[in-house]
């Protein structure tokens, strides 16, 4: 089993909706889990280009990646 790392101020609004039971925390949670799954993607696909057994593989994850992280065409080799 992977272990996940997540920022502080994300682990206390987890503990505060949880455990305190306050509903303001609800949209800080969905917008960090969502950018940590996000992250977790980009790391997958980065990883995947690093190690790819042919070059399509590895060219196809590098694209893949590059247009997750908002790198325009024009700056790409």
């Amino acid at each position: 089993m992977k272990n996940v790392q997540i920022p502080y101020e994300l682990f206390v609004a987890l503990l505060q909706y949880h455990l305190a039971m306050e509903d303001d925390y609800a949209e800080d949670i969905r917008r960090g889990l969502e950018e940590k799954l996000d992250a977790m993607v980009r790391h997958e696909l980065y990883a995947k280009y690093k190690t790819a057994p042919t070059e399509e593989e590895r060219e196809q994850a590098r694209w893949e990646y590059l247009d997750r992280r908002g790198v325009p065409e024009s700056f790409r080799w």
